[in-house]
């Protein structure tokens, strides 16, 4: 074989290797998914974030014809199923429902969450943001938040409130309603939210801030008193914002979003993300998701990443301003 021959086919093999590279990720997204989909949710079952976990695990099914199964993996937050879920391959078989607790506000929280919040995950679709709502036994008697505070101020640390686990999206609105009205509660945490309002039914806690809370409240088990968010929640129109009760700064909601390990390919993030838009187009997702009280904020995995770091940004201002801490 002469030299020339010997480079002209060189050349070919090199633009064949060249080729098949460029065609890899394409070909890999057009053949994702090929089997089941795990779908880590890092707080137990029951509650809002696990409703949130479900509806999506559905409606992926759906979308790309593959079995989607919640694995829910809780403890300290959150932290433990995020840390399970950032080891496990890049292929976008195993994903993560990342939440503003988690995800936003651990970082600040905790000294060592076992993970870096930014360069870790590859956000994939935002989903909903659910509005905290403060409740009350239905036979209580704290008709509005004044009556709480009155109750606070008479009897420093008398009063009780819950929440779904310390750092949680509950605790962090106590800990600013606490902030705001310049009152003292004990904080009682718990493991989940449903176990936290089942003792406000019951009486054992006076109030909750709880994102998880719109079943019970429909239901008549417990009573709405404020809704932290600046307009009424369409599924509770008689309930009065904490604004318009003259209580500024009481902004809180939990927001929800389908996140992969970090290096996933954009290719298979474009797939999951046109999955979960085209669910909210056409299927029931956004009605599943207004059904437990969301929001829902569709959008692309960009403004998706965006928003992501503007929370972390938010949070960081909000866990200084309560004074809350892990460590």
């Amino acid at each position: 074989m002469n030299k020339h021959k010997r480079i002209f086919l060189g050349l070919c093999a090199s633009a064949v290797a060249l080729a098949t590279t460029l065609s890899a990720p394409a070909a890999f997204a057009q053949a994702y998914p090929q089997k089941p989909i795990r779908l880590i949710v890092p707080w137990p079952a029951g509650g809002a974030t696990d409703s949130v976990g479900r509806a999506v695990a559905e409606a992926l099914r759906v979308q790309l014809g593959q079995s989607v199964i919640v694995d829910n993996i809780a403890g300290a937050g959150g932290n433990i199923g995020t840390q399970q879920f950032i080891r496990q391959p890049h292929d976008g078989y195993t994903l993560l429902l990342a939440t503003s607790s988690t995800n936003s506000a651990n970082p600040y929280l905790y000294k060592r969450t076992g993970f870096d919040p930014i360069k870790d995950f590859t956000p994939v679709a935002s989903l909903a943001v659910i509005p905290s709502v403060m409740v009350v036994a239905a036979a209580s008697p704290y008709k509005t938040p004044a009556d709480i505070v009155s109750a606070a101020r008479a009897k420093p640390g008398s009063l009780s409130y819950g929440s779904g686990g310390v750092g949680n999206s509950a605790h962090l609105a106590g800990e600013l309603f606490k902030s705001v009205a310049r009152i003292d509660a004990i904080h009682v945490p718990y493991k989940g939210s449903s176990p936290a309002l089942t003792d406000v039914m019951a009486g054992q806690l006076d109030y909750m801030l709880d994102t998880g809370a719109y079943g019970q409240i429909k239901g008549g088990k417990i009573r709405a008193i404020a809704v932290a968010s600046d307009k009424r929640h369409p599924m509770l129109p008689g309930v009065p914002t904490f604004d318009e009760l003259g209580i500024k700064g009481m902004h809180m909601n939990a927001w929800y979003g389908l996140a992969a390990p970090a290096g996933t390919p954009s290719a298979v993030v474009d797939r999951l993300n046109a999955a979960v838009q085209t669910a909210f187009r056409t299927g029931d997702l956004g009605k599943r998701l207004a059904d437990i009280g969301a929001e829902v904020r569709p959008g692309d995995a960009a403004s998706f990443a965006a928003f992501w770091k503007s929370e972390l940004d938010r949070y960081a201002g909000l866990v200084k301003l309560t004074g809350a801490s892990l460590d």
